[in-house]
Formats: structure tokens, C-alpha cells, sequence
């Protein structure tokens, strides 16, 4: 498939300074566990950033989100992410948003197989998904993201991030606010990121 036969699929992707490679972002308004932790006091979703700044400043920005939310029932979404994916070397599931069911999930799972040579990261707050870690391809890394301000990490979890107020792990404050030559939230071996609260 040509990328631009697969952009009418999915839509564009986020292009940030910040990050090594693209990201893929959904409407966080969609969430299914994170529209409930909107409206818990200190939740990390009651502070969410995909509901606020740039996300709501542009029209255009929640549009596309709604597209990509829209292309998941498309019998060609796979294969349209792959090939317009395929050349990176890192990439970011859902800097806004959420998984929103196991279909989609495993779709995920395919384009991560047919991608072997990148490595993908995806945070989340559906913790049904703890059931289906035997199937994620060894290129992906999801890492559950505790709901709570200072919330300790969760044991059952091979990969988990954290948001403290005090001892975080994350660089990217010291470095302009960019990932720079830092990859741990990508790295099997680091089973919890600690992202400083602001």
C-alpha cells in the first residue's frame, strides 16, 4: 500500500520535537478507563494535557483524532499503519488516548509483528489488557500507567510508569523537554518510568 492510499485510512500522525520517532494519537475524550478518572481528585486523568493546550487550541488537531477513532472498523487499518510506519525506528502508541478494546488491541499487536525491526511503546490505563501480555510481540513494550499522583508502581506489571511529585526518572525536563538520547520508556529493561508531575 502507498502512504498516501494509507493516509485517507488513518489520517496524519504526531510529528513532535520532543520524541525520536512518530506517535499516534486518539481523542483522550474517548478514553474508557481515563473518562472515569477524569473525575477522581489528584488522578493523573483529572490533569490530562490531551484535553487542554494544543489538543483543544486547534479544531483541525480533535478532527483528525475523531478520523483515526473512526478508521479502527476499516479491514485495511493494518496495513495502512505499516505502511506508513515501516521506516521508523521508534514509535509511540497513543500520545492522547487509549486502547479501546481487545479488536483493536490485537490489531496493534499485528502491525508491532509486521514491524520487527522498530520498537514500539505503549502506555495505558486499561488494565484488562494484563490479561493479554502473553501475546505482545517482544517489540512492543506496554507499560501500565498508574491512575494516582505518587501512586507506587503495580508488581503485577513487567513494564509500568509512575507521575510523582518528588524522584522522577524521566530526563526530559533537563533537557529541554525532549527525549534526546534517552529511550527507557521504549527499553525492556526498565520496568518503571517515574514522569515528574506538571
Amino acid at each position: 500500500m502507498l502512504v498516501k492510499d494509507a493516509l485517507k485510512i488513518t489520517d496524519s500522525f504526531t510529528k513532535t520535537s520532543k520524541m525520536p520517532g512518530l506517535s499516534y494519537s486518539l481523542p483522550a475524550w474517548e478514553c474508557k478507563t481515563g473518562s472515569k478518572l477524569r473525575k477522581v481528585k489528584n488522578s493523573v486523568c483529572s490533569m490530562c494535557y490531551a484535553l487542554k493546550g494544543n489538543y483543544t487550541r486547534y479544531k483541525a488537531i480533535k478532527a483528525a483524532q475523531y478520523v483515526r477513532l473512526a478508521s479502527l472498523t476499516n479491514k485495511l487499518w493494518t496495513a495502512a499503519m505499516v505502511a506508513q510506519i515501516q521506516r521508523q525506528k521508534y514509535f509511540r502508541w497513543h500520545d492522547a488516548g487509549d486502547v479501546q478494546d481487545l479488536d483493536h488491541l490485537n490489531k496493534i499487536f499485528e502491525v508491532c509483528r509486521l514491524t520487527p525491526e522498530m520498537q514500539h511503546w505503549m502506555p495505558t490505563r486499561e488494565a484488562w489488557i494484563r490479561d493479554h501480555l502473553e501475546e505482545c510481540p517482544k517489540n512492543l513494550i506496554i507499560r501500565l500507567s498508574m491512575t494516582m499522583v505518587d501512586q507506587a508502581a503495580a508488581g503485577s506489571w513487567p513494564h509500568t510508569s509512575t507521575v510523582v511529585t518528588e524522584g522522577r526518572t524521566c530526563p526530559a525536563p533537563d533537557q529541554g523537554g525532549q527525549c534526546g538520547d534517552c529511550r527507557q520508556c521504549w527499553s525492556n529493561d526498565v520496568s518503571n518510568i517515574a514522569y515528574g508531575k506538571h
